[in-house]
């Protein structure tokens, strides 16, 4: 349901996004430069706003910069350079990086608490990095390595959904995003792990 929703607003972001991108070429701005302001700006935001349990705040600031991501995508795509190996692997590393600041952050205050739901939390941020580096070790040895049911996109909206409608008093929501995101993490590391071990059989 989330794919197929994150898909169907694709192109209207899209059709939103690219006269930005334009705009923001045309004052001299690059796309790696979006790419490490937003990212420090999605960090500094997790880190203050959900460390601090001001989730609902924290999720609307936090989704801004994450749209960044789209943004300098976009850059890339209509600049004169076009898209640069430097750049896409500068913005592969730096997805890490946020989407690791966003548990972590949601994980601080559980932690604190002594709040069961923090071992979820850990799961699920051990999980977001696995499931890329499998991805990535896999291609190495040529090896595709797309799979899974959910990736990025999908994991980012379950738990900013979570962590803002808990800032507005859902009950069980955040419970619920956190389960979700480490039992879908573990789901779809293992369907890695099985897709590298068939595509290595005999090997």
């Amino acid at each position: 349901m989330v794919l197929m929703i994150s898909s169907a607003l694709k192109p209207a972001v899209t059709r939103l996004i690219n006269p930005l991108a334009r705009a923001a070429l045309r004052v001299g701005l690059t796309p790696n430069s979006v790419t490490i302001l937003g990212a420090l700006g999605l960090i500094i935001s997790a880190a203050y706003f959900y460390s601090n349990e001001e989730y609902f705040v924290g999720t609307l600031v936090i989704t801004v910069f994450a749209l960044s991501d789209l943004f300098d995508g976009a850059m890339a795509r209509i600049s004169e350079k076009g898209a640069t190996s430097w750049g896409g692997f500068l913005d592969s590393t730096i997805d890490r990086v946020t989407d690791s600041a966003i548990v972590i952050s949601l994980a601080l205050p559980l932690i604190r608490n002594e709040d069961v739901l923090a071992y979820p939390a850990i799961v699920a941020l051990v999980t977001g990095v696995l499931i890329p580096y499998i991805r990535a070790k896999a291609e190495s040895f040529n090896i595709a390595c797309s799979v899974g049911i959910t990736e990025r996109t999908e994991r980012l909206i379950i738990i900013l959904v979570a962590a803002g409608f808990h800032g507005l008093g859902v009950p069980y929501i955040l419970a619920i995003g956190i389960w979700s995101l480490a039992i879908l993490g573990l789901v779809t590391v293992f369907q890695r792990l099985q897709v590298v071990r068939k595509g290595l059989a005999g090997s």
